[in-house]
């Protein structure tokens, strides 16, 4: 299985909280160019799993422009930046076995992104994640591995 953590575009501070921030045209823009760079990695994913402030369900908008109808895709309340990291590994390791699913994007927030690598990668110091920055996990056997970590500066 493969898990592509996603971190929402960059978002405005002009909303009356944290949960209604809009993404700026930047936001768009390095969403819709990371989603375009990783249209060339993958071609479908079988489960999408996106926190529910609007900054990161704006960003699975312009990430669902450049992919097929994802199988599944789920707005999870556990995805939001003060979520805990253990519950959220196990929420999605349970949906993706649920819906045996090979390719999962998780679209959510700092600092849940860099502890939920942590967690799923022994070892690992949690990284930051640049907005609109993606994370590929490996999950082979119940072991996972970081495979890569890109962000919009990273790929052009």
């Amino acid at each position: 299985m493969q898990l592509f953590l996603m971190r929402h575009g960059e978002a405005g501070y002009n909303a009356h909280s944290d949960r209604e921030r809009k993404l700026t045209d930047m936001g768009r823009h390095h969403t819709a160019l990371m989603s375009n760079w990783l249209a060339r990695t993958v071609k479908e994913f079988d489960l999408v799993l996106v926190s529910p402030y609007l900054r990161a369900q704006q960003s699975w908008q312009e990430v669902s422009k450049h992919f097929p109808e994802p199988h599944k895709w789920i707005t999870l309340d556990e995805l939001v930046p003060s979520g805990s990291p253990e519950q959220v590994a196990h929420l999605v390791i349970a949906y993706a076995e649920q819906y045996q699913a090979k390719n999962v994007l998780v679209l959510a927030h700092m600092p849940l992104l860099g502890y939920l690598v942590s967690e799923l990668v022994s070892g690992i110091e949690p990284p930051l994640f640049a907005t609109s920055g993606v994370t590929l996990i490996e999950r082979v056997a119940d072991k996972n591995s970081l495979v890569w970590q890109h962000a919009p500066h990273s790929i052009s």
